[in-house]
This record gives C-alpha cells, sequence and structure tokens, in this order.
C-alpha cells in the first residue's frame, strides 16, 4: 500500500495508511487459530527476587518478526496468576474478529504482602510482613524484561495495563502515575475509594498503605490514590480509561461506609476522571457482581473500546512552528501561490509578528516565503470580533481574505455592532488594495467560504439573518454573492427555508458555481431528510439558481466544504451521523457517488481538493482510529477516486484536539499547491514535536504529498 507524506516547513514524516478495523461477528476460534499461553519469570532488582508470569502469545507469534503491543493483566487479592488466563478465548476471539490488533498479554504472579499489596510500593517496615516495591518491580523490571524478551514496541502507545478489584486499583495507578508507559487501562470492579478505604479493607491490614511501623497510614493512602495524582497529569501524555463495575456489588451495612461500595466509587472514579486534563473515559455497569460474571464481559467490551488504539508505530505529531499568540487563536484558511509562497490566515487574540492589535479577535494574514520565513504580516481589525473563513491566491500574487466583523473595519460603518461579512484584497506585497463591509441592517451576517476568479474577483457564501437579496425566510437564509475585482458587490442570492440555513463551501469552474451548506428545516427544492440537513446547490456564473439537492440521512448532517474535480464533478464533504461524508453531483444536479468514512468515534471532513484525474483529498478530523491514533482529535486525509472509491487514508496530530473546537465543529482548511501537493491549516490545542505552543489554542500548517 501507498504511503502518504506529511510535511511542514521541509520535515517529512511518514504514515502508514490503515483501512478501518471490520467488526464482524463473533465467530468460534480453531485450535489452528488461537493464541497459546506459558510460563514465564523476570528477575526483579526492586525485589531482589523474581516475577513469575503467564504470557499469552497470539497465533502466528512463532512464525513472525513483527512486533506487538502489550496487555499487562493484574489481578485481585488472593488470586494469582491463573485467574487472567479465562480470558485466553476472549482474545482469540478478538483478535481472529479484528476487533483488536495481535498483542501479548502478560499476567504477573504478585503473591507479596497479601496479594500484591496493592500494587504500589509499601513503606512499611514491621518486622512481621515488612513491605514490598511492587509498584516499581511491575513497571521497571518486569516491563523491562518483557521489552527485552518478547518482540514488543516500547512505546506507551503500545502498552495497555488491566485489573479487576485491588488490581483494577493496580491498574488506575500504574496509568496515572505512569502515564509515558501505559497508553491506556481496564479498571474493572477497582478496589479504590476516597478519600479513604472503609473500615473494614483489607488496604489498612497489609501496610501496602503503611508508614514505618503502622500498616496503614492516612497520609500515604492519600499521596498514592488517584484524586493526588489526577492534577499533575500531562495533557500531553495522554491516557484512556475504561471503568467497568458490576449493579450487584457487596453493600456495606455500616451508613458511614455506604458510599464505599464499589459500585458507587466507581462512579464517583468515573465522573472526577473524565473531568481531568489529560484522560478519557468511558464507563459501563453490568448485571452482576464482584465475580467473572462481571469481569468477563467487561474484558471484552474495554478491550474492543481501547484494543483497537494500540498501536507499535508511533502517531505522526504536527509540524512546528504553530502560529498565533498567547491568547486565543483560531484557523482561518490557506493559499499556495505560483512563486512557492503561502498565505494563511487566522483570527488572532494578540499581536502577531509586532503588527499593532485592535482587540478581542484579529483577522490576519501571514505570507511565507517558500523557505517558510516570514515575508510580511498583515492585521486587521477594530475594537470587536473579526474572524476569517476562507484565504484565496490570485492570479497576479495577491490574495483575497474573507469573514466577518463586529465593528467598524472598512470606515464606513460607524456604530456598527452587529456581525457583517466582510471580504479584503491584498497585492503580493501586503498592501490592502480595498475592503468591502456589506451586511443587513441590524441583523447578523457572516461570509463562511470564498473562492476566487481568474478577473480577481470572487464568490463569498455565508448567512444572512436580515434580507441581503430578497425576503428573509427563516432564522438564518444562506447566501452567495459575486464580488468583483474592484471590491464591488455585483450580485448577491439568497437561499432559505423555515429554519436556520448556512452555506459554508463554495467552488466554481467555468460553466457554473456550486455552494455547500447546511438547514434545519429544508430549502426550496431539497425537502428535509430530519435533524440537520446538509446540501448542495447549482448556480450560473450569474448567478441563476440551477438546482438544489438535499444530502444525508434522518439524522444530524452538514456539507462545509466543495471543489470542482478535474472530470467536472462537484465534490462536496462534511458529516453525517457522525461519520464522514461526501458526496459528488453532475453539473446539472444529479448525484454520481456517495462515500462515508467511520470509525465507531465522530468523524467529519472539513476540506477538499481537487487531484488529478478526477480524484479527490478530503481533509478532516476523526476521533477515532483510521491510521495510528495520536490522541483527541486528529487531522484526518482520506483520497477518494474518481468514482468515490477510497484509495488512502492516514490520521496526525498532537495528543490534545486538532482540527476541531471547542464546540465539536471544524476548524480547517486545505488547498492545492502548484506542486501538486496539499497545504493543512487548522486549530490545535497541542504542541508540537520539538517545538512550543503560545496556548490557547494555535494555527498548525503542514502539507501532504496526496501521492505519495
Amino acid at each position: 500500500m501507498a504511503v502518504s507524506r506529511w510535511r511542514g516547513l521541509g520535515v517529512l514524516a511518514a504514515l502508514a495508511l490503515v483501512a478501518v478495523l471490520a467488526v464482524p461477528g463473533q465467530a468460534q476460534v480453531g485450535k489452528d487459530r488461537a493464541g497459546t499461553i506459558t510460563t514465564g519469570s523476570a528477575h526483579s532488582a526492586a525485589l531482589g527476587e523474581s516475577i513469575a508470569y503467564n504470557v499469552y502469545l497470539p497465533h502466528g507469534y512463532d512464525r513472525g518478526a513483527g512486533r506487538y503491543p502489550v496487555l499487562y493483566l493484574l489481578h485481585g487479592r488472593g488470586d494469582t496468576m491463573q485467574a487472567w488466563t479465562q480470558v485466553k478465548d476472549t482474545l482469540d476471539r478478538l483478535i481472529q474478529d479484528k476487533r483488536i490488533p495481535g498483542l501479548i498479554a502478560v499476567m504477573p504472579d504478585a503473591p507479596w504482602s497479601g496479594g500484591g499489596s496493592w500494587y504500589v510500593d509499601s513503606r512499611y517496615t514491621g518486622t512481621d510482613a515488612p513491605g514490598r516495591p511492587v509498584e516499581t518491580a511491575l513497571t521497571r523490571d518486569l516491563v523491562n524484561h518483557v521489552d527485552s524478551a518478547y518482540r514488543t514496541a516500547p512505546i506507551r502507545d503500545a502498552r495497555m495495563v488491566g485489573g479487576y478489584s485491588m488490581g483494577g486499583y493496580g491498574a488506575l495507578r500504574f496509568t496515572l502515575a505512569h502515564p509515558d508507559l501505559f497508553g491506556s487501562a481496564l479498571v474493572l470492579s477497582p478496589a479504590v475509594y476516597t478519600p479513604l478505604p472503609p473500615a473494614d479493607s483489607s488496604a489498612r491490614e497489609y501496610g501496602a498503605f503503611g508508614l514505618g511501623d503502622q500498616k496503614f497510614a492516612d497520609e500515604v493512602y492519600r499521596e498514592l490514590n488517584y484524586p493526588d495524582l489526577l492534577p499533575g497529569m500531562d495533557p500531553e501524555l495522554p491516557v484512556r480509561l475504561f471503568v467497568a463495575v458490576g449493579d450487584d456489588e457487596y453493600a456495606n451495612p455500616d451508613p458511614a461506609d455506604a458510599r464505599h461500595d464499589l459500585d458507587f466509587e466507581s462512579e464517583a472514579l468515573y465522573n472526577t476522571v473524565r473531568r481531568a486534563p489529560g484522560v478519557s473515559a468511558e464507563m459501563r455497569i453490568l448485571d452482576g457482581g464482584h465475580d467473572w460474571s462481571v469481569w468477563g464481559p467487561a474484558f471484552e467490551q474495554g478491550m474492543a473500546n481501547l484494543g483497537p488504539m494500540l498501536s507499535v508505530v508511533p502517531p505522526t505529531g504536527l509540524p512546528a512552528p504553530l502560529y498565533g499568540t498567547a491568547g486565543t487563536d483560531w484557523a482561518g484558511g490557506v493559499a499556495a501561490h505560483a512563486d512557492g509562497s503561502v498565505t494563511l490566515g487566522l483570527a488572532a487574540g494578540g499581536p502577531v509578528n509586532g503588527r499593532p492589535y485592535a482587540g478581542k479577535l484579529d483577522a490576519v494574514l501571514i505570507r511565507r516565503n517558500p523557505d517558510g520565513t516570514p515575508r510580511w504580516t498583515r492585521q486587521l481589525g477594530t475594537a470587536a470580533d473579526e474572524r476569517l473563513y476562507g484565504v484565496a491566491a490570485l492570479p497576479d500574487g495577491g490574495v483575497l481574505a474573507a469573514g466577518y466583523t463586529r465593528g467598524d473595519l472598512d470606515g464606513r460603518h460607524p456604530g456598527n455592532t452587529t456581525d457583517d461579512a466582510f471580504v479584503v484584497r491584498l497585492d503580493a506585497s501586503g498592501e490592502v488594495r480595498w475592503l468591502t463591509q456589506f451586511g443587513a441592517a441590524g441583523a447578523a451576517d457572516r461570509a463562511y467560504g470564498l473562492t476566487a476568479t481568474a478577473d480577481g474577483g470572487g464568490y463569498l457564501v455565508g448567512y444572512t439573518k436580515g434580507a441581503l437579496a430578497g425576503t428573509n425566510s427563516g432564522d438564518k437564509d444562506a447566501f452567495l454573492a459575486r464580488i468583483g475585482a474592484d471590491g464591488q458587490l455585483g450580485w448577491t442570492r439568497q437561499l432559505g427555508g423555515a429554519g436556520e440555513d448556512k452555506a459554508y463551501g463554495v467552488a466554481a469552474d467555468a460553466t457554473g458555481v456550486f455552494v455547500a451548506g447546511s438547514a434545519t428545516a429544508g430549502l426550496p427544492g431539497a425537502p428535509a431528510l430530519g435533524g440537520l440537513d446538509g446540501w448542495i446547490a447549482g448556480y450560473g456564473t450569474d448567478g441563476t439558481s440551477r438546482w438544489v439537492s438535499a444530502a444525508g440521512g434522518d439524522g444530524d448532517d452538514r456539507l462545509g466544504a466543495v471543489t470542482v474535480t478535474t472530470d467536472g464533478l462537484a465534490v462536496a464533504t462534511g458529516e453525517s451521523g457522525g461519520d464522514l461524508l461526501a458526496v459528488a453531483y453532475t453539473s446539472a444536479g444529479r448525484q454520481k457517488w456517495s462515500r462515508t468514512v467511520a470509525t465507531p468515534a465522530p468523524d467529519a471532513g472539513a476540506g477538499v481538493v481537487a487531484l488529478p484525474g478526477g480524484a479527490v483529498e478530503v481533509i478532516g478530523y476523526t476521533r477515532g482510529r483510521i491510521g495510528v491514533a495520536a490522541g483527541g482529535a486528529d487531522v484526518l486525509a482520506v483520497r477518494l477516486s474518481g468514482t468515490g472509491r477510497q484509495q488512502a487514508a492516514a490520521q496526525f496530530g498532537t495528543a490534545r484536539d486538532d482540527g476541531v473546537d471547542p464546540f465539536a465543529e471544524p476548524n480547517l482548511y486545505a488547498t492545492p499547491t502548484p506542486a501538486g501537493d496539499v497545504l493543512v491549516t487548522g486549530l490545535t490545542y497541542g504542541t508540537p514535536g520539538g517545538g512550543t505552543a503560545p496556548g490557547n489554542g494555535d494555527v498548525f500548517l503542514a502539507t501532504v504529498d496526496p501521492t505519495g
């Protein structure tokens, strides 16, 4: 399979193109496809003795040369390493069904100080059974041994830890205290108590949380427990947790300890960790008690949830540098020029490259030389907000940019307090040639999309709450406007139904103009499908309405970007029911094909670029796994043929959200370069490898070679 090359500022990074994992039905695993369990032993310098363990090796391990992720499984108090062997059939089936990758599972024995001593380093020094450094032994000595004895990938993305009861406490602690080692954890019926264990808990008996000759010290327990670990979590090392518990857990008869029932404590754990920076969590409550009637099905559900994220290949990060300020910043578009330079657009919450800052958000345009050095910066703003939603290159080396302002940006709208659309033309040296601000008086108007025309003008799309071109049909109407090379509005068209209608994307060729957007109650010529609908419309170059078509299903759908392919098709992208959607229409409005790209998590398209031969590159985001997941929402690139067939897919990003804003809407743009690459810019809340982040949301710029 081909490899797509992502790069930024001359830094190349390869991404294997990985198909979405299939999830077929649960078939029985034949003996010829089953894994094996054998025993092993690892010397522990911390303990001064060996750690015994069972190890599950997947089918084909002995005949291959590849590396595998590792799952560490911790047993509960009173059990041994044999307890986890009963999940072998589940692992065989999950791997055969391709619901999880092939993996190694290590099941250590923990016989020390009452069966594991809660998997922590005990400070108890009593002569009856002095504490042991169990946590150090397992997280350092055992992990190092496994990485040297088996074909593992010694990276956090390839390690998961799981446990039940006391082992659930251990799995949670190992992940939160050692996020550099473990990227995820199965936390089943965890024996975690806050702020302290109940009076009858065995956590108080064996010295796990002891100090000196005390078998239990309140301060030690608090220090080692999850509430004290969460504030120190590094969002750049995010962890994923799957918490599960039975609904028939032991009910403590002492009213003072009733809140320590493990179903209550598990819910408290989940509702605490899911609010912590750098932690994402899922919670399941199953029918059953504190036994394998819960742990068996919970293990399978947890592995199906977390297992697909295991990867022996490190994720590909964002290129440095990021653009922005210490304030709030948003991506606003990108344009590639014939001389190899690039114009980047953003909305900035402070001064950029020493330019004057007007207040709140300013519209900023940065021209970069082919070698990445800055050529010029132009910052436009008022005391109110300005946002950019599109940048387009002009034949003379200049650039158009569009968005909205809530102030008097052009000097001809004194006292303005509502959103107005604006479009600005800069010449190749960054000087403003003209700036046009327009909108219905007293109503909100925003430009959300832009494409340039050969004469130096362009087409703008967005929405109006007023009457730009006729009577308003509802809450908001979409608009399409033609702007001339002199900055004058040539004509404006308004399209709306009874609900809220917006236009986000626009593309044009010599035959017509194509607009994509969303509607809540249907449009004339495009009846409502249910929920929020995506739509695409065709116009003549003179603004004559030709056709409108709804796209999607009975859930929430949206089309946010559109391009015209070399075959003359209008291809739009967005989302449908939580999946990335791409649709293609002829110039006459007939749908040629429709394609969805789906993971179990949210996915959406945000930009689409025409490639040679009728193909397109769709840029969007995913919270799932299509390539190698980096964390949070990742940027997604999908190459589709001229007939809509998926040819390749890859993802990249940081440990935090990339390409999506706090309102779960894409903040991404893509454009072709003269060299045949695709420029991608978007919002990130993370930090690039080897770089820094100004903070509070910044803007990245990367390049993909779709033919690589």
